[in-house]
């Protein structure tokens, strides 16, 4: 196991370095699927693995000054209700509903990556904006318009990311840098840099929520991913600046739909067995 867990690690810690998320999205089927665990202790081991992944990632954007720590703290705290929501929803449903949901997420990630666009040069209305290489360059659309407060938003976005990352064990980069770019008008480095905080946090909320829930963890082998996944994601951004960022998040989304195919596959027929 250790053998297939460090490759597969440096894959996904890659993907994390040169896209800047929906690397750990391959986790929870990396570990049912090649490492043998079963859907609840991978879903486990994925909030460790990703949670120390997102750490060591943001203390690198944090010398950049790309992490606003305050924002970061209190959208973390915000959501840390619907991560222990989304944990005790997870430990209760069946295996085989969590893992073809997980597919249906899966695809849905692809499609978000292969919609992507590049900020036009100004970076919209305005001057040049420059940003690392290793930082998805996004544009949301369409912008969805609501009327409410601001608190409004920020909670429901932040209960949905918390609810996220608890019930599938991702790290939901997918959907908080969305959610600090449209509700809090953050700059896209600044989203990046600060959504690794709020997946730290709400990745430890999650971990708290599930002590004592009598899941058999192979510490050994979570270790080993873990370490190879922050390898890769150090390996990712230095790579991420010699390679096209549009090449790799599109190679990377085909990855992404055939892993979610398989996983579709042999989940949602077993939903009717």
């Amino acid at each position: 196991m250790l053998i297939v867990a460090i490759p597969v690690g440096l894959l996904i810690g890659l993907s994390l370095g040169a896209l800047g998320g929906g690397g750990s999205i391959l986790t929870v089927p990396a570990l049912v699927y090649l490492l043998g665990m079963d859907t609840r202790a991978a879903t486990t081991g994925s909030l460790i693995i990703v949670g120390v992944t997102a750490v060591f990632g943001m203390l690198a954007h944090r010398r950049d000054g790309h992490v606003r720590v305050l924002q970061g703290v209190v959208f973390g705290a915000l959501g840390a209700a619907g991560a222990v929501a989304g944990t005790r929803l997870s430990l209760a449903v069946r295996p085989d509903v969590l893992l073809a949901g997980f597919s249906v997420l899966m695809l849905a990630v692809a499609a978000l990556m292969l919609t992507r666009s590049r900020v036009p040069a100004g970076g919209g209305p305005g001057g040049a904006y420059a940003v690392p290489l290793d930082v998805p360059i996004i544009t949301f659309t369409p912008r969805f318009v609501c009327a409410c407060p601001r608190a409004a938003k920020v909670l429901v976005a932040a209960v949905v990311v918390g609810l996220t990352t608890g019930f599938f064990g991702v790290g939901g980069g997918f959907l908080v840098v969305p959610a600090l770019v449209l509700v809090l008008d953050f700059p896209m480095p600044v989203a990046v840099g600060t959504s690794l905080l709020v997946i730290a946090i709400n990745s430890g909320t999650s971990l708290v929520a599930r002590a004592g829930g009598g899941i058999d963890i192979d510490w050994t082998v979570i270790g080993v991913f873990t370490a190879a996944a922050v390898i890769g994601s150090l390996l990712g951004a230095r790579i991420a600046t010699r390679a096209r960022p549009e090449a790799l998040r599109i190679a990377f989304a085909v990855l992404i739909i055939a892993v979610g195919l398989y996983t579709a596959a042999r989940s949602i027929p077993a939903l009717f067995g």
